[in-house]
């Protein structure tokens, strides 16, 4: 994978980094930490300026979480209640669950969002339902972007201050994300198995 990532980056320079990171929040399964930080590593070596590198992966990394949002959006919170009324065990959700999650955003939402870009599993996810509890757009694209912002300066450092050492991320990153989706799956067959409704 870093190879492709690395021709892709050589080949479309800042466009490179942009369409990786829409494809990564898209369809994640190639690691954002990978794609800044050899955005970082070709800043160290005079072929990319910091700040155009910034600017792309912040907004590839918007464009691909307000793809998600939208979807929620666009289902809303009004069609939520038939899918939850009559797949709530899959989802082991009650209505109940769905408004203190909607309370939630509603309070809440800017905050959750920004942290969850932290996540590795989870920062991708969390648009769905931002889209869903409709948390203002300009709310959501501005702590999006807030958040990925803080998270591609530290990746890209990262790769600027460690050089082609940092490569070998991706023999320990693709195993942290596995791990992570692994862990999610398992806690969620749990959840499966021992939900039972309250009403």
């Amino acid at each position: 994978m870093t190879d492709w990532v690395l021709r892709l980056i050589d080949a479309g320079g800042y466009w490179g980094i942009f369409a990786l990171m829409v494809i990564e929040n898209i369809f994640p399964p190639i690691p954002s930490e990978l794609i800044m930080g050899i955005g970082g590593i070709r800043v160290g070596q005079g072929r990319m300026e910091m700040g155009w590198l910034l600017f792309a992966g912040t907004v590839g990394t918007t464009v691909g979480n307000y793809f998600w949002y939208l979807v929620g959006h666009i289902l809303g919170f009004g069609r939520l209640k038939p899918l939850v009324d009559r797949y709530g065990r899959w989802a082991t959700l009650e209505w109940k669950d769905v408004e203190a999650l909607d309370h939630i955003f509603g309070k809440y939402g800017q905050i959750v969002v920004f942290v969850f870009r932290f996540m590795p599993a989870f920062r991708t996810m969390i648009s769905l339902p931002a889209g869903l509890f409709r948390m203002g757009h300009v709310r959501f694209l501005l702590w999006t972007s807030g958040g990925a912002l803080v998270w591609n300066i530290i990746l890209a450092y990262a790769g600027y201050i460690l050089g082609q050492n940092f490569r070998d991320i991706d023999k320990y990153v693709g195993p942290v994300a596995t791990a992570c989706v692994v862990g999610a799956v398992l806690f969620y067959l749990w959840r499966l198995a021992t939900w039972k409704p309250r009403g």
